[in-house]
């Protein structure tokens, strides 16, 4: 049982894995369209041959990258990173949810365990700090950089 890379058309990666999946052919286990992977979707299998036969059937795959993938090369895309990674205090933000969407706020504190950021906005009369959600906000200028 191996790692397959199939090849697929830009931005139809679910598509195809999805239809890899509901075709319940008996050698296919499962199958990966992460979305940091574009043009390819991973999908375990007994062998290769199951591709001759079901890739035709299938619009949008275009085939299959030689060799087999292992474990290691695809576990970081089955656990999830967290929203507050890549941002540091003092970043520039704007919130793109909530209450204050759209509004720009500097990172005060960050919260990785509860993936949560603390941050002030500019345009508040009084400055009061904001808890939200690592997803809700969007890096404008960082100063690591």
């Amino acid at each position: 049982m191996g790692i397959y890379a199939v090849k697929t058309t830009a931005s139809q990666e679910r598509t195809v894995a999805d239809m890899i999946i509901s075709r319940e052919e008996d050698e296919i286990h499962a199958a990966l369209a992460p979305d940091s992977l574009t043009s390819y979707v991973m999908v375990e299998a007994d062998d290769h041959n199951v591709f001759d036969r079901i890739l035709d059937e299938i619009p949008h795959a275009n085939g299959v990258v030689q060799g087999e993938s292992s474990m290691a090369e695809v576990e970081h895309f089955l656990s999830p990173k967290p929203d507050v990674e890549g941002i540091a205090e003092g970043d520039i933000v704007e919130l793109i949810a909530g209450p204050f969407k759209g509004e720009k706020a500097q990172v005060q504190r960050i919260d990785e365990g509860k993936d949560q950021v603390t941050v002030e906005l500019y345009e508040a009369t009084v400055p009061i700090p904001v808890t939200v959600r690592g997803d809700q906000i969007r890096v404008l200028d960082s100063e690591e950089r």
